[in-house]
């Protein structure tokens, strides 16, 4: 019986010692797990952390992303309108350029005609020297070209008497030879210009004033070129500019006598002038 009790308190106690080692290593296990299992959380907190980074820079990028197709957009339309103006720009500077050359061939007609135009009264000086040689160095006879102009300056002593617009038959001579000049370039105008000094003329029935002597005495140099030489009426003027156009002071006899003139200019028609302006160059 006692051996019974002992062998039963042997089972019981090997048992129990049993039971405490494999607690034991439970609870090793236990805490091991434990450990481990909030290394994990740690890990996944962490894990979680960066993900959420990752995805603000995943946010970011596509934002930034989603930009540069909008700029790209822009840019592509913006090119399309250069492209656009820059062919209008280059359509208007062609344009311009053509218009430049029409401009340059416009001038240069003209100034071709211009050196016609001088040429020609080069001529139209030279024949009237020629024409004048017996009374040219005569002080009272000048001729002059100035621009397209030829000027013929003829003393009223030679022409007419003192306050007379009556012809002298020594300036019958001299407009014969100006006219034959003169009808050798039809296609030239002829202004007879009158001038006076600045004396008062005495006022009678035919005359009365500065301004009246110098109209007629034009005018009756007109006359007497178109009834007697044949010049065309159409291409003569008449003008006078009583004592105000003076080439001197009226201080002296001598410059109150230079002042007393007649001017015949010879000149290229106005109106061809004007057409020439008129007319487009291709």
């Amino acid at each position: 019986m006692k051996k019974l009790a002992l062998l039963f308190a042997s089972v019981v106690l090997l048992a129990s010692c049993a039971s405490n080692k494999e607690l034991e290593a439970l609870k090793t296990k236990h805490a091991q797990t434990k450990e481990e299992l909030l290394a994990v959380k740690n890990n996944l907190t962490k894990c979680l952390v960066e993900k959420e980074r990752y995805q603000e820079k995943s946010d970011l990028l596509q934002t930034t992303v989603n930009d540069l197709k909008k700029d790209k957009e822009k840019t592509l339309e913006q090119v399309g309108d250069l492209t656009v103006l820059t062919k209008g720009a280059n359509d208007n500077i062609k344009e311009t350029l053509a218009q430049l050359s029409k401009k340059d061939k416009y001038i240069n007609k003209i100034r071709e005609a211009a050196s016609k135009k001088d040429s020609l009264n080069l001529v139209v000086a030279f024949h009237l020297k020629k024409e004048l040689q017996d009374g040219i160095d005569d002080e009272d006879i000048e001729v002059n070209v100035e621009k397209t102009v030829v000027f013929i300056s003829i003393s009223d002593k030679l022409l007419f008497k003192s306050g007379s617009y009556t012809i002298t038959d020594k300036a019958s001579k001299v407009l014969e030879k100006v006219a034959t000049v003169v009808n050798g370039q039809p296609q030239m105008d002829v202004m007879i210009e009158g001038h006076t000094d600045n004396t008062p003329i005495s006022a009678n029935s035919s005359l009365k004033d500065n301004w009246d002597l110098s109209v007629k005495r034009s005018t009756a140099i007109v006359r007497e070129l178109q009834s007697k030489y044949g010049v065309a009426p159409e291409r003569l003027i008449a003008a006078g500019r009583s004592s105000y156009v003076p080439l001197v002071e009226n201080d002296t006899p001598a410059n109150k006598s230079k002042n007393r003139r007649t001017k015949i200019i010879v000149m290229p028609k106005l109106g061809q002038f004007f057409d020439l302006l008129d007319q487009k160059v291709e």
